[in-house]
């Protein structure tokens, strides 16, 4: 019989990381339709942040109900599931607007399905990657790479989704959704093949109730909820930001945008991937919500468009290590959380995902018909003032990093169980 070491899990980690490039996929392409959608479908800003709470309200869902019951089912089955849920979904995306009479219904329903798929990609990846046999020390730098992946699959995205629209007519949009559909469905049939790990025991893992007994543990829930909103906050807005805010056209936007942000995302987490081992994770996560608090700032009062994306690149680089590094610190803390640790993760990380874009959304709504009250001095665009409000999610997130102990200093956490 074969012992996990002896298994190669190459083919694994490459079904993970083709997962979170699928991830990137169906969180990614609807915000660079977002032009699109507001002409042809006459859609509102908010109408348009709702897309994105609707996307990751559902994933929350399901990571709450993942909860319960992930360490029943295995990494599999949910996997499988997930990758045709995401393929459905993108499917949905480029028919259900014009089958319906109402597009925004349409353009919900979509985002619903594929966003059950990334909810359970979400759950399952992270645990699943963890899992796989590698030095101990080595554990948050092969998260950090892993994770990379949904960076270069953002900059995949972008870049050929915009190089596509910009040689069809903007009335065929919906081909980039049935594309993209066939990534999710060739990972479906990976997940069928290579080898998987086994989940930890029941009796073994360390229980709900014992988790939430820790006050390191909410610790590491405010860090998702702050990681969550200060990534997606300017990921889902840049192509948006770039227009509007500094002027750009919609090709120029697109790519410059999003494929710096995703550029300098994918590299903050290749460089942790590859050097994590010798780097203190904290001290990274400082530095790098210092550096992003500074560059959401700057976002908020641009003096020109280069000084913009300057800042939209750094961004980027300044919440690459948030996400997997949270997911990492819990790991050591509590070594025996296994998936419903991370599915608990997730859901908190999801709340931030859907607060943070609907914050700034529904901000620039307010300030469009200059009903901001203290803020209508501020001579920027209206996603302008949104970002400025968001400062908060990564603000919050450096004064947590801050009065984290080291692990040495919390006793016998990682091990405690009901």
């Amino acid at each position: 019989m074969q012992t996990q070491s002896s298994v190669s899990y190459r083919g694994t980690r490459f079904a993970c990381s083709v997962g979170l490039m699928t991830q990137a996929a169906i969180n990614n392409l609807p915000p660079l339709l977002f032009i699109v959608f507001m002409d042809a479908f006459k859609l509102s800003y908010e109408q348009l942040g709702s897309l994105v709470l609707f996307n990751f309200c559902t994933q929350l869902l399901v990571d709450v109900v993942c909860v319960r019951y992930a360490h029943k089912i295995g990494y599999r089955a949910p996997l499988v599931a997930a990758h045709i849920l995401c393929a459905l979904g993108l499917v949905l995306l480029g028919i259900l607007p014009m089958a319906l009479s109402n597009a925004y219904v349409g353009l919900c329903v979509a985002a619903i399905v594929y966003a059950i798929g990334g909810g359970l990609t979400e759950v399952f990846i992270s645990p699943l990657v963890d899992s796989l046999p590698v030095p101990q020390n080595a554990k948050a730098a092969s998260m950090a790479m892993v994770h990379s992946f949904y960076c270069w699959g953002t900059l995949l995205v972008v870049l050929l989704s915009t190089l596509l629209l910009s040689w069809i007519d903007h009335s065929r949009w919906w081909m980039l959704p049935l594309v993209w559909c066939a990534l999710p469905i060739a990972n479906a049939i990976a997940f069928t093949r290579v080898p998987i790990t086994e989940m930890i025991t029941d009796a073994r893992r360390t229980k709900p109730r014992a988790l939430l007994a820790q006050p390191a543990f909410y610790a590491m829930l405010l860090l998702m909820i702050c990681a969550g909103a200060s990534e997606l906050t300017v990921a889902q807005w840049a192509s948006l930001f770039a227009e509007e805010a500094l002027g750009l056209s919609k090709v120029l936007g697109d790519l410059l945008g999003p494929c710096l942000f995703a550029l300098a995302m994918g590299l903050g987490r290749l460089l942790y991937g590859l050097r994590g081992h010798k780097i203190n994770l904290r001290a990274f996560m400082l530095f790098s919500g210092a550096l992003c608090v500074a560059c959401y700032l700057t976002l908020s009062f641009a003096p020109s468009p280069a000084v913009g994306l300057v800042a939209c690149a750094l961004t980027g680089f300044s919440v690459s290590i948030f996400w997997p590094g949270t997911c990492s610190l819990t790991a050591a803390r509590f070594p025996m959380g296994g998936a419903t640790m991370f599915a608990i993760l997730a859901v908190f990380g999801h709340i931030g995902c859907s607060a943070g874009p609907w914050l700034t959304g529904a901000v620039a709504d307010r300030a469009k018909q200059g009903s901001v009250g203290f803020l209508n001095w501020i001579n920027g665009s209206p996603l302008q003032i949104g970002i400025l409000i968001s400062t908060i999610f990564p603000l919050a997130l450096l004064v947590i990093t801050l009065t984290l102990k080291n692990k040495k200093q919390e006793g016998c956490e990682a091990s405690v169980h009901e």
